[in-house]
Formats: structure tokens, C-alpha cells, sequence
């Protein structure tokens, strides 16, 4: 008989789930379900229905155990990923007391600046809990409530994140691991443990509304009995810690030791590095997280990846096919078409206010195909400056391991291979996050059981290379997109002034 694990994804568009095979890693079924954001909000609000993510996962779970025509017996453990910094508040029975504020809500610039006030500055944020205090994290959403609803914040009792949520769904338990809580700003990231100064400045009660923090090893529960009749499963099947799309995006792509490097080109844009000891950024632009395999995980978010080649696809009604056709049309550099790609605000560099510019535009750029690459180069050119910061701090890439939607472009992987200037590789199994959910999940079981497992080793074991996608750069693309890299690094530097008095005009 089988022995199978469920590896779940719960992202900000869509829900993921794999059924893996323990005896060789295989992926024996797939599922998926889309969904999208509350509308109708004010700029920067960015909101979902938690219930929305229940539903997915409930279908994409049976769907993937359909396609791998699994039996409930074969099944023996679950590992959930989700997205980072999502604010799901539940009253004292359990119930959610309104939408989730989610990682890309912008709202909360003004509470991110009155706890720093409250903390002595962004240094002493910084010491106290690893990070600078952005608008992305959760605190600043607990704290946006407290102000706006204060009638929703006096019912509050327990502060979860996404998959935290989901994980209370499967098994009735409310609790955090370290990966996960590291991304609140709540979270002493280096001592591992709740910070009382930042929960202080915003309310010494919220320290009762926050759950237990576990060991990424550790299973939070079994099955509920309702959630086991509702998937078909044994109330006996273990439920991992589970961890932040992050974290178990380096567990899926085998980033569980010091040396290697991973980036995620999806709605939004991370480059990570497994760490053996913290590595806190005084200047905060790196976020300075713990990983869910019980180590640590530098990590540099960008807010625009897909959403910049997605608005420039839908606004000229192309394919993805004809994206990439179009794309290939044009030369490195655009012609001179360079973009800074701040749609969604930005997170590194922190700019909430910031907007898209197109810079260099005229009769020779104004063409489908320069847009196509533009964005491609304008976003991947965003992430290495983060990567770069991660240099300083000193994080090597000696390789990148690439997964998300931008992956699967051969263009794409040079542009990325051209700008970082180092070997871009993807994997075989390209859902990393939901790949990294079930692996977890297996060594959850395994830890359980009384085995004497190292994560470094199932990922060793399961985790492969697509060696037929390895690129590397072009020394003169490098060269080029070097130069380009500091054009962006200027205008973006020269604009913030005026993205603040765009941001009041426009605010009236």
C-alpha cells in the first residue's frame, strides 16, 4: 500500500494541493481552485473572505486525492502552505469577525510609523524584532483595527495568519510556528518568542489574543472529525506545523542548508536563503524571518512580479504564447524602455506610495513587444536589488533555484540569469510551496514516529533539478542590465518625493 502526503498552497489567487508518494516523491495527483480580492475597497486595501480559502482547499484536496485515486488509509499526513502576514481575527468562539487584511494591504502606513514612534525608531524596531516595521507585516493591520473598527478589535481573541487559519480548520487548534510568526513584526525573530515591547505599543492585552509558537517539526493535531467526513480522510491523518508560502517554498526547492539561494517569481517577488544563525538587516529592508525547518531565512519581498506582465498581457489581449513571441521581438534593454514597477505600492524598496513609471518612452518603444520584455526586465531588475542587499549582508548565490509563474518562461529564466549574473535553475516539480507542504509533512510524520529524520536529507532525496532549464548569463546582458540597474536604482530613489505628493492629491 501507498503512503501518501497532502501538500497544500493556499495563495493570494489560488489554491494548490499535490498528493506526493513517499517512497519516491512523485507527485500521484494535483488539484486547483482560483479565486480573487474583495472589491470595491479603497486604494491599498487588499482583502479576502477567509471562508474563500476553505473552499479551495476543500475542492483542490479532493481533487488532487481523485486524480491520484487515493484511498483514506494511504494518506497519512498534511502539510499546509500559505501566504505571509495575513491578519485573521476570530472572536472567543473561533469565528472570523471580518475579511482578512492580506500581505499586500498598503493601508497601514500611518500605524507602521506611530509603533516605530512608540518602539524609539527604526533601529530599536529592528533590535526588538528583526524587521523594520512595513506596512506588509501584521502588526500594523492588528493596530489599523484597533483604530478604525475599535468595536471589531474589543471582540478580538486570537490572532492567526492564512494558513494558521486553515490549520485551525483542519484540526480545531489554534497555534503559529516560528516561520510564520517571524512575519508578524510581533515576533522576536532571533530569540524565537513574542515580543512584549512591540505588542506593547500597540496593546499589552494583545499578548493574550496571541497563540502558541511551535517548532516547525512539530504536527499541530489530527483531522477534526468534521473536516476528516468533509475530505474523506481518517481523523488520525497528522497535520504538519505547516509554515509561510516562503518557508516552504525553500523547503520545496531543497533550500534547507546554507549556500543555496531561491527565487519566486509569482504575484509577488521573493529571493531567500537558508541561514544557520539570524541575519537581521540594520537598514530592514531585508527581512530578517526564521524558515520552517527550525532555522532562519533572509528574505526580500517585491510586491510586482506578475502583476506587471499580467497588466501588460490582458492591456494588448495576448496569450502567454504570443507574450513571449512578442517579448523575443526585442533586445536587452528595451531600446532604453526601462520600468519601475511599483504598481502595488512597494515593499523592497519600502515605497507604499509608490506607483508604476515607464521610463523612456518614445515612437521607437511605444510597441507591444518592448512592453512585454520591459516588465519582465523591470520587475526581475526590482528583486536584484534586494539580492544585492543580501550580498552585503553576506548571502552567497551561487545559484538561484527559480519557481513560480515567471519559471516556466525560457525567456524569462535568461532575463533573470542575465540580471542576477549567476546560473538560474528550475525544478522538477515546479509548485514549491505545496511541494515543501507535503515534504514537511512527511518529516513531521517521520519526527512523530520516533525517526531520526533531517529535513536537508528528505529535500536531498526528493527534491531535482531540471537540469534541460539550466541558463546561464550572457556576459554582455550582464554588463548592459548593470548600467540599466543603477538607472532604476536613481529614478526610484528621485521619485519618492513624488509619489508622497501624488499619493495627497490624489487622496482628496
Amino acid at each position: 500500500m501507498r503512503e501518501l502526503y497532502i501538500g497544500v498552497d493556499s495563495g493570494t489567487q489560488s489554491t494548490k494541493a499535490l498528493v506526493v508518494n513517499l517512497k519516491n516523491g512523485k507527485v500521484q495527483g494535483s488539484g486547483q481552485r482560483a479565486y480573487g480580492l474583495i472589491k470595491g475597497l479603497p486604494t491599498g486595501a487588499k482583502e479576502q473572505d477567509p471562508e474563500t480559502w476553505i473552499k479551495a482547499t476543500a475542492a483542490a484536496i479532493k481533487s488532487a486525492l481523485k486524480q491520484a485515486k487515493a484511498h483514506a488509509s494511504e494518506v497519512k499526513g498534511i502539510g499546509v502552505s500559505g501566504q505571509q502576514h495575513g491578519f485573521v481575527p476570530l472572536d472567543k468562539d473561533g469565528k472570523v469577525i471580518r475579511a482578512a487584511k492580506l500581505w499586500c494591504d498598503t493601508t497601514t502606513s500611518t500605524e507602521c510609523e506611530a509603533i516605530t514612534k512608540k518602539l524609539g525608531g527604526t533601529k530599536k524596531t529592528i533590535r526588538c524584532v528583526g524587521n523594520a516595521m512595513l506596512p506588509g507585516f501584521t502588526a500594523p493591520k492588528v493596530a489599523w483595527l484597533k483604530k478604525h473598527e475599535p468595536k471589531n478589535y474589543r471582540r478580538l481573541a486570537t490572532v492567526l495568519l492564512p494558513h494558521d487559519y486553515l490549520n485551525y480548520w483542519l484540526t480545531g487548534n489554534a497555534v503559529m510556528e516560528y516561520g510564520d510568526a517571524s512575519g508578524t513584526a510581533l515576533f522576536d525573530v532571533a530569540r524565537r518568542k513574542w515580543s512584549t515591547p512591540a505588542i506593547n505599543a500597540i496593546d499589552p492585552k494583545l499578548a493574550g489574543a496571541l497563540p502558541e509558537v511551535i517548532p516547525s517539526d512539530q504536527p499541530i493535531g489530527t483531522l477534526s472529525a468534521g473536516t476528516a467526513k468533509l475530505l474523506g480522510l481518517s481523523p488520525d491523518t497528522l497535520v504538519s506545523a505547516g509554515g509561510g508560502d516562503n518557508m516552504m517554498g525553500a523547503i520545496g526547492t531543497g533550500n534547507t542548508k546554507p549556500g543555496l539561494v531561491t527565487a519566486s517569481f509569482g504575484t509577488s517577488g521573493t529571493i531567500y536563503a537558508c541561514a544557520a544563525n539570524p541575519v537581521i538587516d540594520p537598514q530592514g529592508e531585508i527581512a530578517a524571518f526564521c524558515d520552517s525547518t527550525n532555522r532562519w531565512l533572509p528574505l526580500l519581498c517585491t510586491m510586482n512580479v506578475t502583476v506587471a506582465t499580467e497588466m501588460v498581457r490582458t492591456h494588448y489581449g495576448m496569450s502567454y504564447a504570443q507574450y513571449e513571441i512578442e517579448a523575443r521581438k526585442v533586445q536587452a534593454g528595451c531600446d532604453g524602455l526601462t520600468l519601475l514597477p511599483y504598481l502595488e505600492g512597494e515593499r523592497t524598496p519600502n515605497v507604499p506610495n509608490g506607483t508604476g513609471v515607464w521610463y523612456g518612452v518614445n515612437t521607437r518603444t511605444n510597441h507591444r513587444g518592448h512592453y512585454a520584455r520591459g516588465a519582465m526586465e523591470g520587475v526581475t531588475m526590482g528583486m536584484n536589488y534586494g539580492l544585492r542587499r543580501l550580498v552585503d549582508l553576506g548571502v552567497k548565490a551561487r545559484q538561484i533555484r527559480v519557481t513560480g509563474g515567471g519559471a516556466n518562461s525560457k525567456l524569462w529564466r535568461q532575463i533573470m540569469a542575465d540580471i542576477f549574473n549567476v546560473e538560474v535553475v528550475t525544478l522538477k516539480v515546479g509548485e514549491g510551496a505545496a511541494y515543501g507542504a507535503a515534504i514537511q509533512a512527511i518529516w513531521c510524520v517521520a519526527k512523530n514516529r520516533g525517526e531520526k529524520v533531517k529535513i536537508e536529507d528528505l529535500t536531498a532525496r526528493y527534491v531535482k533539478i531540471n537540469s534541460s532549464q539550466t541558463t546561464k548569463p550572457s556576459p554582455s546582458n550582464a554588463k548592459l542590465y548593470k548600467e540599466i540597474q543603477l538607472l532604476q536604482d536613481e529614478l526610484s530613489g528621485a521619485l519618492r518625493g513624488s509619489f508622497r505628493r501624488h499619493e495627497n492629491i490624489w487622496r482628496c
